[in-house]
């Protein structure tokens, strides 16, 4: 099963995806999808879309997961992640995907095993978990480690755990 994992942002969207076969995980590719941060937001929103839906296209996913809104401090950089992360999941589900949605703290226990985990632990886990992998940036761990956290949870439910 090829996994996509999304980690939402307007200015940047990470990604990655990953192969699991059985308990066996194994990285595919990773990247950023960025938008231009002086276009008006409908064309930023579109132009994420159009990116996400090629993506999609390229790479064949099985299934998808994106990483749930935490809200911060600011509410209107709030709203614009939440609006990223609609359009992830419209364009996922627009491409017939099941889509998981996991809150960071979830990802973090799955992949570290401690959902209070610094990001650097993330992103070390991840490297362990995917050997040879190297990774586009912050955005694109996060991305990886929401798919790996998917593939744990869909491991569970076919064993009958979950």
């Amino acid at each position: 099963m090829i996994i996509l994992g999304l980690d939402p942002g307007l200015g940047t969207t990470g990604w990655g995806l990953i192969r699991a076969e059985g308990n066996r995980l194994s990285h595919l590719a990773n990247g950023r999808l960025k938008t231009d941060s002086a276009a008006p937001l409908p064309r930023r929103l579109a132009h994420l879309d159009a990116m996400l839906g090629a993506l999609i296209v390229d790479h064949a996913p099985d299934a998808a997961a994106v990483e749930e809104v935490f809200v911060n401090a600011n509410p209107q950089s709030t709203l614009k992640l939440g609006q990223a992360r609609g359009v992830a999941l419209c364009a996922a589900a627009r491409a017939g995907l099941e889509v998981g949605e996991y809150a960071a703290r979830l990802v973090k226990k799955a992949v570290v095993g401690v959902g209070g985990a610094e990001k650097a632990q993330v992103h070390a886990m991840v490297a362990r978990l995917l050997p040879g992998v190297t990774i586009d940036g912050a955005d694109a761990a996060d991305a990886l480690a929401v798919a790996i956290c998917h593939a744990h949870h869909i491991a569970s439910r076919r064993a009958g755990l979950g």
